[in-house]
């Protein structure tokens, strides 16, 4: 992927070196409870930011942080999470002004270990996760690395993929789809709710293909490889694959993200056709 020397966006919020303190709670759970509740929601199959969103409206006042080694300020990881920041923003302010509205950016905060966000106290272990109580994405860099040393999806274009996703839940919010899902998921059986999580996390990846459809248009920042590390990656995260890895078994009815098959299906889709339009994952069965 091109992406050396290009704009880097100024919405990274640097957190790393920052750490949650062990006496820190989320309402009545504890920081480290959390996260262990969304580990094992996981491994259940359970989607992990419906585990956070449980704390999304409970004050936290108990929280502390500690300073530790601070990272370097311009280091080459955090430089290319801010020329894919920066991308999306150019891509999804032009979609927005199109139809007459504005794009509100959102802030991409990198943390190590653990971090605070609207939506409750996370571990590294949750993976990349979007707070739309705060409008943040929030990412720990050490996610990249068990991309490709336990899903085997590695190169830069396979990490802007993750970002390009986080950023389409986003989007989502922004368009009030997030709302309208959350309000039915409030009246619906475990079922129908994991039906609706697999809706809203293919769209997000549509939304990914989509960012790059127009980005390669605007600046051509595909180079050979890329499209087949993106399709790798959205392969490596698909429920049946994580299922298979974590448990040993695939359990459909538990699936809050699509399958491989879904996810790599989708990220074309949004790659081939480069619209909103095509990213209706709720018009299909």
């Amino acid at each position: 992927m091109r992406w050396r020397g290009e704009r880097q966006s100024d919405n990274v919020e640097d957190r790393r070196g920052i750490s949650i303190s062990r006496g820190a709670k989320a309402g009545g759970i504890g920081g480290l409870g959390l996260v262990a509740l969304v580990v094992i929601g996981m491994y259940l199959g359970v989607d992990p930011t419906v585990l956070l969103q449980i704390a999304q409206n409970v004050q936290s006042p108990s929280v502390s942080t500690e300073q530790s080694a601070l990272p370097v300020a311009n280091d080459d990881m955090r430089n290319f999470v801010a020329v894919v920041l920066a991308e999306t923003e150019d891509v999804w302010n032009d979609t927005f002004q199109k139809v007459g509205r504005t794009y509100q950016e959102p802030k991409l905060v990198l943390f190590s270990g653990a971090v605070e966000s609207a939506c409750g106290i996370a571990g590294s272990a949750v993976g990349p996760f979007y707070c739309p109580a705060d409008h943040k994405v929030y990412l720990d860099l050490v996610f990249f690395e068990e991309l490709h040393s336990r899903f085997g999806a590695s190169g830069d274009f396979a990490q802007a993929y993750v970002i390009a996703h986080e950023v389409g839940h986003h989007v989502q919010t922004l368009l009030g789809i997030t709302e309208k899902v959350t309000e039915l998921q409030s009246r619906s059986s475990t079922s129908s709710r994991n039906k609706l999580s697999v809706k809203v996390e293919l769209q997000a990846d549509c939304l990914a293909g989509m960012w790059a459809n127009q980005a390669e248009k605007k600046r051509r920042i595909l180079e050979a490889g890329d499209i087949e590390e993106g399709l790798n990656a959205a392969a490596a995260v698909g429920d049946d694959r994580i299922q298979k890895k974590t448990q040993g078994y695939v359990v459909p009815d538990g699936f809050t993200h699509g399958s491989s098959a879904q996810r790599v299906s989708w990220f074309k889709r949004g790659l081939e056709q480069g619209n909103i339009q095509a990213c209706n994952t709720f018009a299909e069965e």
